[in-house]
């Protein structure tokens, strides 16, 4: 139950070294993954050639007081609000997912390296908030799967068509949802091992999948938010061009994705509207 650590139940069956061993390597993938997610996309790459020509085109120079204001602001706005996202349900759904699977993520780590032996003498703080973590995770999860994951009149997708940038919050959903049933059914024989199994299979394609998820996503976005508020204060943000009309044919000679991109969203609002490029993250 809430009260109890599950772990404790696992090492009857499970040395602590040998889950402890299982973090590290999740860890490990979750680090490797990333790189290698940059390397095939080459995010590093664009995104300093984005600061490079930025401070081409800044108007003023940014002292490091400023800037140290600048990473305060978005640590404050952009991370732990979630500042990003313009509709207010979305919004919320992502602050439950983050927060919760920060909860979970520290506290798991606090069950199997400190307390994987504790038993009843766990800390209640520490069992309560890897439940908790896991519940807030299927409540933003669920709401933004089955809600918010898809606009049918936008996308054209329904709940159940699934795309390889799902994967993530598949993985995390079926973590936190098996985590919690897994612990809720300890004593339960044979469905709690089921459980347990389950919970093991998601959470590992979760962190294995970092290189085709949107896992690595989260290390980037800060960066990014970052770097919008910089060049939004040295002025070089102003300077750059206005993407224009998507319709336009020249437009779409100079940038040939753009008609894919169209064909490929069907909520595309049609001729003569100016909009922004599509941003993928």
């Amino acid at each position: 139950m809430i009260g109890s650590n599950p772990f404790t139940e696992l090492t009857t069956l499970i040395s602590p070294e040998v889950m402890q061993g299982y973090v590290v390597v999740m860890f490990i993938l979750v680090v490797g993954g990333t790189i290698l997610d940059m390397i095939h996309k080459k995010s590093a790459k664009y995104f300093f050639a984005n600061a490079e020509k930025a401070q081409k085109q800044r108007v003023r120079d940014v002292g490091a007081g400023e800037k140290i204001s600048i990473a305060v602001q978005t640590v404050a706005v952009d991370v732990l609000t979630s500042a990003e996202f313009q509709n207010p349900n979305r919004r919320i759904a992502h602050i439950f997912k983050m927060y919760g699977f920060v909860s979970f993520i520290i506290t798991t780590a606090l069950l199997i390296f400190k307390y994987p032996t504790a038993g009843a003498n766990t800390p209640a703080v520490v069992t309560g908030l890897w439940h908790l973590g896991a519940a807030s995770i299927c409540v933003g999860g669920y709401w933004f799967f089955f809600s918010l994951r898809v606009d049918v009149g936008s996308e054209g997708r329904r709940w159940h068509q699934f795309v390889p940038a799902d994967m993530f919050i598949v993985s995390l959903l079926g973590t936190a949802t098996f985590a919690l049933l897994w612990s809720f059914t300890m004593g339960s024989g044979a469905l709690n091992w089921l459980f347990f199994v389950l919970f093991i299979l998601s959470a590992t394609a979760l962190f294995a999948g970092v290189r085709w998820s949107k896992f690595a996503h989260m290390f980037f976005k800060p960066a990014a938010a970052f770097q919008k508020r910089v060049t939004k204060a040295d002025g070089s943000r102003e300077n750059l061009p206005e993407v224009g009309d998507l319709s336009d044919p020249e437009l779409q000679k100079k940038f040939p994705d753009i008609p894919e991109y169209m064909g490929n969203n069907p909520g595309y609002m049609g001729q003569g509207i100016k909009r922004e490029a599509p941003r993928h993250f």
